[in-house]
C-alpha cells in the first residue's frame, strides 16, 4: 500500500461530518463551522462543546474533501507563539531548508494568544487546510491535547506534548551542568541564575541542572532571577544586580538575557568578567563578536529545525503504518570566551 493511498482511507474512514459534531455538542452545523472558522462569534461554553465533541469524533475540518484529493498536498503545518523570538526564528529557519529540500512547503500558523484557547483555534485553523502533517514549536499553555486526527502526523520541539508525539529536545541538563561546574572551577564561591520565565519548559530545563550541579558542590541554591528571554529583561535585572552587589558569577538561560545584563553593569561600571564573570546559552551569532566575547552553551539551532522536518517525514511517508515516537536530543557544547575569569571582587 503506498503512503498515498493509506492516507486516503484512513482519512475516509475516521471523517466524521460537521453533522455529526453538531448531533454530539447539542449546537447547530452553522455553529460547528464558525468554531472550525475561529470566529469570535461563538460563546466560549459552546467553543468548549464544540471542540470536545471534535476530539470525541476525531473530526477534522474539511476532512471529507482531503479524502478525494489524489496524491500528498507536499505541505507541512507549524504551529508556534513567538515566531519574532531569535530561537523560534532561526529553528523556523533550519526547518525551512530542510521542508524545500525535499520539495515540501511549509505553512506558518501563529498562535494570537499564548493562552489554551489561541492553541486550540490555531490548531482548528491548521486542521481545515491541506497539509501533511504538523510542526508545533515551543508550545507553553496548551491543552493536554489539539483536536487533530487519530494518527495524524506530528513532531514537537521542547514542549509539553513530548510525552505524546515524536520530539526534539536539546539537551539543556548538560549545558547548564557544563556552565556552573565552569564558573564553579573557576573559584566562585556562589553561581546566580538569570532564568526565563518561570512557566517556560525550556526555562525550567536550563534552571533545574543549574541547582543539581549546586547541590552535588556542596553550594547553596540562591533564588533565581527570572526574565522573560528579552536583553530588556536581562537589562534591568543586571541593573539590580550591579546596585544590589553580592553576584561574581551568573548564569543566563540564553545569550539575549546575557547581553542585556552585561549592558547595564557596563553603565553601572561593573566591569565583565574581572568583577563578575557571565555565560550564556544558544551561542548566538552576536556572542562572539562582542566587545568582550561571551562565554556560552553552543547548540545548533538549524539542526533543531532539520531534525523536526525528518521526523515528521517519516510519519509522513509511513502513513498508517504504526512508528514508534521517537526523542531526538540535539548536543550542547561550552564554549569558553572572554566573559569567565577566576574569581575576583565582589562588583
Amino acid at each position: 500500500m503506498s503512503a498515498k493511498s493509506g492516507r486516503g482511507r484512513r482519512l475516509a474512514r475516521g471523517g466524521a461530518s460537521i453533522a455529526d459534531v453538531a448531533k454530539l455538542a447539542g449546537v447547530s452545523s452553522q455553529t460547528v463551522s464558525r468554531v472550525s472558522n475561529g470566529s469570535d462569534l461563538v460563546r466560549p461554553e459552546t467553543r468548549d462543546k464544540v471542540v470536545e465533541a471534535m476530539q470525541m469524533l476525531g473530526y477534522s475540518p474539511n476532512v471529507a474533501a482531503r479524502a478525494l484529493r489524489k496524491g500528498e498536498f507536499k505541505t507541512i503545518g507549524l504551529l508556534g507563539h513567538h515566531f519574532d523570538r531569535t530561537g523560534e526564528a532561526l529553528i523556523t529557519n533550519g526547518l525551512i531548508n530542510a521542508a524545500a529540500a525535499e520539495d515540501y512547503a511549509v505553512t506558518i500558523v501563529t498562535v494570537q494568544e499564548s493562552r489554551i484557547r489561541g492553541w486550540e483555534d490555531a490548531a482548528t485553523r491548521l486542521s481545515s487546510q491541506a497539509i501533511d502533517g504538523l510542526v508545533i514549536l515551543r508550545a507553553e499553555h496548551t491543552p493536554e491535547r489539539l483536536a487533530l486526527p487519530a494518527g495524524f502526523p506530528v513532531v514537537v520541539s521542547d514542549s509539553r506534548f513530548a510525552g505524546l508525539y515524536s520530539a526534539v529536545t536539546l539537551d539543556h541538563e548538560a549545558g547548564s551542568i557544563a556552565a556552573t561546574n565552569h564558573l564553579l572551577d573557576l573559584g566562585h564561591a556562589q553561581v546566580h541564575h538569570l532564568a526565563g520565565p518561570c512557566d517556560s519548559g525550556p526555562a525550567i530545563a536550563r534552571m533545574e541542572p543549574w541547582r543539581g550541579a549546586l547541590r552535588k558542590r556542596g553550594v547553596p541554591v540562591p533564588e533565581p532571577f527570572y526574565g522573560d528571554w528579552t536583553m530588556n529583561s536581562g537589562y534591568e535585572i543586571g541593573r539590580k544586580i550591579a546596585n544590589e552587589g553580592g553576584v561574581t558569577a551568573l548564569y543566563c538561560a540564553n545569550d539575549e538575557m546575557a547581553i542585556g545584563a552585561m549592558h547595564a553593569f557596563h553603565d553601572e561600571s561593573v566591569r565583565v568578567p574581572e568583577d563578575i564573570s557571565v555565560v550564556g546559552f544558544d551561542d548566538l551569532a552576536v556572542s562572539q563578536h562582542l566587545p568582550v566575547p561571551l562565554t556560552t552553551v553552543r547548540h545548533d539551532f538549524h539542526a533543531l529545525g532539520e531534525w523536526l522536518f525528518k521526523l515528521l517525514l517519516e510519519q509522513i511517508e509511513h502513513e498508517g503504518d504504526s512508528i514508534p515516537r521517537r526523542r531526538v536530543v540535539v548536543p550542547t557544547t561550552l564554549i569558553v570566551r572572554a566573559t569567565t575569569a577566576p574569581a575576583g571582587r565582589v562588583g
